[in-house]
């Protein structure tokens, strides 16, 4: 079992306080990074539309006075938001469509998706999911019952993925039942997580999280969520490296962002910050096309560009594949 060093354990006992404190007001956050609301293009309109939510933690990698900053750029509500673009909606990937039972996704053959909560520690203004019906599909307690049942009958699912909002803001009481749960169905060979919580709240990684996860009866896969080489901080580096030496496959994926990693340089960085702290680059998507994040985009042959500039530099293993979703589509895409 591996354990964390002292001093971060301390740190790690106290996640939930941080994410009860994390910024939810524009000027707080502004304040806090030493800017002025009148020196960026900041939308309150946007927040209500979809609210800013900052870990602190994550706010202390953001370079104070810099309003170009690429982390701030991710979490920021700008006027930019309120924009209407050709072919954005608030269902881009067609999840409502493979809702099979309340809280199971099931769009890929071997796979399904459980939403297991819809909350976050961070607000990304990219997410593809920023307008779900969470109180709808999310998986309470009691719709457990009929998300495992239907686990159950389909002997063709391999891999269930705990996702949400972000799976590891449950507790590990209720991690744990979920996983004993799931190592009955035999058929099941896996159980892989997407959280951007080992980014962004890294304290969540408590010694209680490796015990859950390390002790489980399947293998488990954690695909962590980072952009930016900037957001690997010391306090991530060292949640990663618990996590591998506990046997977690770690994975990531990023999504390709206009004004946050759309230079080659930031995203060869990325790669080799990950690989040092022992997580593989995994997917580099193109934006899923939600309303109220046009202004990420980045366009295809550009994105082919960067990709071909990676290769160039990096060992074949370093350069995540560029993909893309379409609704409908049996599997994520790759972008040749």
């Amino acid at each position: 079992m591996p354990e964390l060093n002292e001093q971060t354990d301390h740190f790690a006992k106290n996640w939930q306080q941080q994410l009860a404190e994390a910024f939810t007001d524009i000027d707080e956050l502004c304040a806090y990074l030493k800017l002025t609301v009148g020196q960026l293009p900041v939308s309150k309109e946007a927040a209500e539309t979809f609210a800013l939510k900052v870990p602190r933690s994550f706010a202390e990698a953001i370079e104070k006075g810099n309003p170009a900053d690429p982390l701030l750029r991710q979490v920021l509500p700008i006027r930019d938001e309120m924009q209407v673009y050709p072919g954005y909606s608030a269902n881009p990937v067609g999840d409502l469509e493979a809702a099979n039972v309340a809280g199971v996704l099931h769009k890929y053959h071997g796979r399904v998706l459980l939403i297991n909560t819809g909350s976050c520690a961070i607000n990304c203004r990219y997410c593809f999911r920023r307008s779900f019906p969470y109180a709808d599909l999310q998986l309470g307690k009691e719709k457990e019952i009929g998300a495992l049942r239907y686990i159950r009958e389909h002997t063709d699912i391999s891999e269930v993925i705990l996702s949400g909002g972000d799976p590891l803001l449950l507790s590990d009481e209720r991690l744990q039942r979920l996983f004993r749960q799931i190592a009955g169905i035999a058929h099941v060979k896996r159980i892989r997580i997407h959280s951007r919580l080992p980014i962004v709240l890294p304290a969540r990684i408590t010694q209680g999280l490796l015990e859950v996860l390390t002790q489980s009866a399947k293998p488990v896969v954690l695909v962590v969520h980072c952009n930016h080489p900037n957001e690997i901080t010391e306090r991530v580096a060292e949640a990663c490296r618990v996590l591998k030496q506990g046997g977690i496959v770690l994975l990531n994926q990023s999504v390709l962002l206009r004004g946050v990693n759309d230079k080659a340089a930031d995203l060869i960085a990325l790669s080799e910050r990950l690989f040092e702290h022992g997580v593989m680059p995994y997917y580099l998507h193109l934006l899923d096309k939600v309303s109220g994040a046009g202004h990420f985009e980045v366009g295809e042959a550009e994105a082919l560009e960067l990709v071909r500039h990676m290769q160039a530099d990096l060992p074949g293993y370093l350069v995540p594949k560029l993909v893309k979703e379409i609704a409908g589509a049996d599997s994520k895409q790759n972008v040749l």
